[in-house]
Formats: structure tokens, sequence, C-alpha cells
């Protein structure tokens, strides 16, 4: 469990929640693990199937803490809010953001230059950490691309305009990832992006990761209240959860593309964990499938320093942060996102 912006996250598999004395009580079996006055939390994020009881969830309402349960996962399953507040007030404010170009213009170009940002310590570090087995003038020559266009994100005030510049840094950043790439070349040839259908294992890994990350982006935001389907960057259509979208752009490198380099560098995803199908895609087998989603859930345990809190939590709880640091601008109590930007 840990305690965040007055947000309490309980992370214990079958950690229960009671109410004792205006105070929340987490309990697992017989042992009692903790106990917080209610009076010093805003939100409770709970990450268990076990949940908490009727009386703390109507003491919670009663004082306006929302309560958020997931599965151990991360998959959203219920909040309950003040019942004279609730969530409309902030998805009617996400609405006429989303709606104003001018408004939207600050989170989405927030959000991107974060995306470029950690692109560009991904490929720093790969200068750093393996500079005898790269081109080093190459990854320079990239990384200076992608400290240029950062300060282009920074000037630019049109939304098309940085779509343009983001999709320019992304040719830059996977002008190189192959090389990146330093074991198991022949299973693992990486020719650039390509998807519905990926068409070679790497690509294969990273769209099968993305999906996933999209999805705990989404959990997180409907936790906070936000309608996940009305983003600032990504345009509004049927079925597509576009803030989830413009969450996990700044997320895509340090969790996802960094993962996948490990796997591969490190032999734990081989070429048998892959399936080519006559069409030309490139899938899963079932025992890879299971491997990768091992390696998201252990990567997601893993414990960091948050860059603009400078508190410890897991990486699996890194996209609930944002949410909510993303609602708390987008309902008036913080003047700016703060995008995650990873070292």
């Amino acid at each position: 469990m840990r305690k965040l912006l007055n947000t309490l996250y309980i992370t214990t598999d079958d950690a229960y929640l009671t109410e004792e004395s205006d105070s929340v009580v987490i309990r697992q079996g017989s042992t009692k693990l903790g106990q917080f006055p209610l009076i010093a939390i805003e939100n409770i994020m709970l990450f268990s199937f076990k949940g908490a009881s009727p009386e703390l969830l109507g003491k919670c309402a009663e004082k306006g803490i929302g309560v958020s349960q997931y599965t151990p996962n991360g998959k959203f399953l219920y909040r309950i809010s003040d019942k004279n507040r609730g969530n409309v007030l902030l998805r009617k404010e996400q609405y006429r953001i989303s709606d104003d170009g001018s408004r939207a213009m600050p989170y989405a170009r927030n959000m991107i230059l974060a995306k470029v940002y950690n692109q560009r310590n991904t490929v720093n570090r790969a200068l750093r950490d393996h500079s005898m087995r790269i081109d080093k003038e190459k990854f320079i020559k990239v990384s200076n691309n992608l400290k240029k266009k950062m300060s282009d994100i920074e000037n630019v005030s049109d939304i098309d305009a940085l779509r343009g510049i983001e999709g320019d840094a992304a040719v830059d950043y996977f002008s190189v990832f192959d090389d990146m790439i330093l074991n198991q070349k022949e299973d693992f040839a990486f020719n650039g992006r390509n998807r519905r259908p990926p068409l070679d294992n790497v690509n294969a890994m990273l769209s099968f990761l993305y999906t996933v990350l999209a999805n705990d982006c989404a959990d997180a935001l409907e936790g906070v209240g936000l309608d996940s389907y009305v983003g600032f960057m990504h345009t509004d259509k049927p079925g597509r959860k576009s803030l989830a979208l413009d969450l996990m752009e700044e997320l895509r490198a340090p969790l996802v593309d960094r993962l996948v380099l490990t796997l591969i560098n490190q032999r734990q995803i081989t070429g048998d964990d892959f399936i080519k199908e006559e069409s030309g895609a490139v899938r899963f087998t079932s025992d890879g499938r299971k491997k990768i989603l091992k390696a998201w859930q252990e990567k997601k345990k893993l414990e960091i320093t948050h860059p603009f809190l400078d508190e410890k939590l897991e990486w699996g709880l890194v996209a609930y942060v944002q949410a909510l640091l993303l609602a708390r601008v987008v309902r008036g109590d913080m003047d700016e996102y703060p995008p995650f930007l990873w070292k």
C-alpha cells in the first residue's frame, strides 16, 4: 500500500478494507496492515478482488472520497464518488477542453513532448551502455534531431503541426531501433513500424504491448472519473479510446520499448515464440504470449522514483498517478499537466 497525492493505493492482492473510527483499515486475513484517517484521503485505488466493506464505501461517499476498484492486474471494475458531485462536472469540463483546440493544445503538447523526451533518453541510454556495439555518430545525430524536435514542440501552437513533428520524431527514433537490438538479429530484424497486422516479430511485440498499455491507461482514466474515449491529441472516433492513446504516448518508450529490447537482448523471448501466418501476419504462440505477459507484470512490480512527485512507486502505478494528475488539471486544482519525463 502507498499514499501519494492524498490517494491511497492498495496493491496487496487479497487486501480487504473496512471502516473504523473514521479511518480506513487495511486487512489481510486476520492481519491488520495499516490504518489511515479518512480526513487525510481524497481517493482510494484498490487493486484487489476482495474490495471494501459497505460501511466504508458509504462513509467515503458521504465524505466525497472517490473509491476505484481494479483487478490485481489493473482492469477497472467500478468507481464510487460523492453522491452530489459524481463525475459529471469533471467529464463536462473534459468535453469542453476537447472541443476547444486552444485549450486542448497544452495537454497534447506536454504529452508529446514527454513522448519525444523519453524516446531520446532511450537512444541516449543505448549510447551510454553500448557505445562499442553501435554506430555512435548515427545515434548522436538522432539524439540531436529529437532534441530539436522537443524545442519545436514547445513552440508549436497548431495541433496538426504538432502531429507532424511527432511523426517526424517517430521516424528518427525508429531509424535506430534495429541498432538497439544487439542479439538474435536473424529472428528480430526491424525495418520500421508496421501494424494491423504486424509483419515481423519485433512489431508483433510492440503492437501487443502497446495494446496492453492502452488498456491500462483507459482503466486508469476511467478510475479517476475521466472519459477514456474523448482525447486532446487523438481525434474522436467510434470505439477508439482517444484519451487513453493520448496518455500512453508518454509511456511507450520507458514501459514498452525498453522491455521489448530487454526481452530480445537477454534472450528471454526467442523466434520460437512466434508464428507467421500465410497472410504474412506474425502472432505469438500460446507460450510466447504467456512469456511476454509474465514479463509485463514483472516490469510493473519494479519500483521507481516518480520524476514529478519525487516519491517511490511501482511502474504499474504510473498510469494511475498520471491519470490522477490529469484529472486534477482538468478540474482546475492544478495549473498545468506534468507529463511523465523518465531518465
